[in-house]
């Protein structure tokens, strides 16, 4: 076993000495704790969003800016169009995040960014950006699958260990779960992932997608209960 610094020192120093020796010891221990700290910069665009935040290793959420691409009722976003805003905007999200954080290219560790599943076009814009990036400020890459990303989040909110995952989004409805070294599916929709289901319905009714198909569904229906069942 090593031995501290203090322990290494002779025993008959001058107290100012000794003084000297504990502020280095702090000094050193500070360092040490602050080398643990992983900070990463995320991607994500795989969708009408995209979003660049920059999250710590325990899952503290340091910035989270994000823009999403909101198309005219009744319509919903195409590839062409959803890369185009990504392009326009990741650029100065990238510039946001890392000033809310109040952290540099040199307190980044890696830099990750969802690999897929996702719209083909507008993931493209995350890929060469991150790729960039690592190129200027000699960063590792992590790719992330977007459906894992999900579950992982979930899990480090609640600090889940082993959890059972109902995992609903725009494009799957499952039932998950952590087995030999993977995730795998246990069940499944056999008609149409509740997300997409979402995203059509609010469609038929020609409400906007901004802030998000749920949200008007949901505040749609408060006010018919409100205006029906007072």
């Amino acid at each position: 076993m090593s031995a501290s610094i203090t322990d290494q020192c002779p025993k008959d120093t001058e107290p100012a000495e000794d003084m000297l020796l504990e502020e280095l010891h702090h000094h050193y221990l500070e360092k040490r704790t602050e080398k643990k700290r992983m900070i990463a910069l995320g991607f994500e665009g795989s969708a009408n969003k995209i979003g660049v935040g920059v999250v710590t290793l325990d899952g503290t959420i340091l910035s989270n800016p994000r823009h999403t691409y909101i198309t005219p009722p009744s319509q919903g976003f195409l590839p062409r169009e959803t890369t185009q805003h990504h392009l326009h905007h990741v650029l100065l999200l990238v510039i946001s995040t890392l000033e809310t954080a109040n952290v540099t290219p040199d307190d980044i560790d890696c830099i990750c960014y969802t690999k897929g599943p996702g719209m083909g076009a507008p993931l493209q814009v995350s890929t060469v950006v991150v790729r960039v990036l690592s190129y200027l400020w000699k960063k590792p890459i992590v790719a992330v699958k977007h459906c894992v990303a999900h579950i992982e989040i979930g899990r480090v909110v609640i600090g889940a260990v082993d959890p059972v995952v109902l995992y609903v989004s725009g494009g799957n409805t499952q039932v998950i779960a952590y087995s030999e070294s993977r995730y795998r599916i246990f069940g499944e929709t056999i008609d149409i992932a509740v997300g997409n289901c979402l995203d059509r319905f609010v469609v038929v009714l020609t409400l906007s997608n901004d802030p998000s198909p749920g949200y008007n569904i949901e505040h749609l229906f408060y006010e018919f209960i409100v205006g029906n069942f007072p």
